[in-house]
């Protein structure tokens, strides 16, 4: 009997593609489109593109998903995660943007609903594998264990986005995508005639999609106007429009004028609700040196015992930075940093690599400078 494979159909060029190639490399395929979010049943009014719209966005894509069904000639279901995706992404998500710290919803879309929650459906429906249109490589060794690599297009790598997935979520898990790049699936794409073939990718918020980011946040948390100080001088040199709006190493958006070079966000304190701001770049508040790290997954199945060279990343398409980690207790990391880095952002995922092979990653809990915490009091 043939292995069966779910795919997650999701409407666009990627997903569409990867369910071709693992039909044509002879697995059982089955499309799932997922739904995750009711913009009224979750009171997503202000900052939405869609509100006066004669069509739902989530509502074209299935229909988009079932023409790339139809053209493979494949069966497609559809269920709904929208109380999934609430209460175990969105949820948090707001949490921390009321702390002012700076979450990425995509890390737990995919650990709680990608595959947890579309995992656990698969099954239902007697799924060998599940696959995805995600840019990673995985490895199932015959020890038991499996490794996640980067994709083979590192402009288009999302294991940054994967690092909390656990050996139990990848050892029935593909990626028919890790071995090429974007403009290649593209071509496959229009070679076997598929509806989707020029469809621009989803951007925004996952599942969620384009938002006015600021107003969006509206929705859930209230705005509250504050100083924007001058780190170095301590002076009042502009107004913020709510400290949750803002990321360190922000630079567009500041709206503060005079003099001198551009001015960028280093720090926050959301108890006086103070954003701190510098000038250049390159200046020292800008540059850490070490972070704590919470929460962290480590995707194999040993941890390393003492000090472990290797990279890292602590956001989406950096390049890697060359750190020394090691482990305080059991899902807390210390990482200290071979050379400064700029913009360490507590709230935001630090990932780790040897090479190619993603090692996993946590949240960025606190922040150092030459062995101090950078705090802004």
């Amino acid at each position: 009997m043939k292995e069966r494979v779910i795919v997650g159909l999701s409407g666009g060029v990627d997903s569409a593609v990867s369910a071709y190639l693992l039909k044509k490399q002879g697995y059982e395929v089955i499309g799932v489109f997922m739904k995750n979010w009711d913009s009224q049943l979750n009171n997503d009014v202000l900052g939405n593109p869609d509100n006066d719209a004669p069509y739902c966005p989530q509502e074209e894509d299935f229909k988009d998903a079932k023409k790339v069904a139809d053209t493979l000639g494949i069966e497609i279901h559809r269920v709904d995660f929208i109380k999934e995706y609430w209460d175990h992404v969105f949820t948090y998500f707001i949490d921390e943007y009321k702390k002012g710290r700076t979450p990425n919803p995509d890390i737990l879309c995919n650990k709680h609903i990608k595959f947890k929650a579309f995992l656990d459906y698969a099954k239902t429906l007697g799924a060998d594998y599940i696959a995805t249109g995600h840019y990673a490589r995985v490895e199932h060794h015959q020890d038991g264990e499996s490794i996640m690599l980067k994709g083979l297009d590192h402009n288009k790598d999302q294991t940054y986005f994967l690092c909390q997935l656990s050996q139990e979520q990848l050892k029935t898990t593909l990626f028919p995508l890790g071995e090429l790049e974007k403009p290649e699936v593209r071509r496959i794409a229009h070679e076997i005639n598929l509806p989707v073939a020029d469809k621009k990718d989803s951007t925004g918020i996952c599942f969620i999609g384009e938002r006015d980011f600021r107003e969006f946040l509206k929705n859930y948390i209230p705005a509250k106007d504050g100083q924007m100080v001058d780190i170095e001088t301590g002076k009042t040199v502009g107004t913020h429009q709510g400290i949750m709006y803002y990321t360190i190493g922000q630079r567009k958006g500041l709206n503060i004028g005079g003099p001198g070079e551009a001015w960028f966000v280093v720090g926050k304190n959301y108890d006086k609700n103070v954003l701190y701001v510098c000038q250049s770049d390159q200046n020292k508040w800008l540059l850490s040196t070490g972070a704590l790290i919470h929460d962290v997954n480590w995707i194999s199945n040993t941890k390393p015992s003492g000090k472990l060279e290797c990279q890292a990343k602590f956001r989406y398409r950096q390049p890697d930075n060359p750190v020394v980690i090691e482990f305080i207790d059991d899902t807390t990391l210390q990482a200290e940093f071979l050379k400064p880095v700029k913009a360490v952002t507590p709230g935001q995922a630090a990932v780790f690599y040897l090479g190619d092979v993603c090692l996993g990653g946590g949240t960025i809990d606190k922040v150092y400078k030459d062995g101090k915490e950078l705090t802004y009091l």
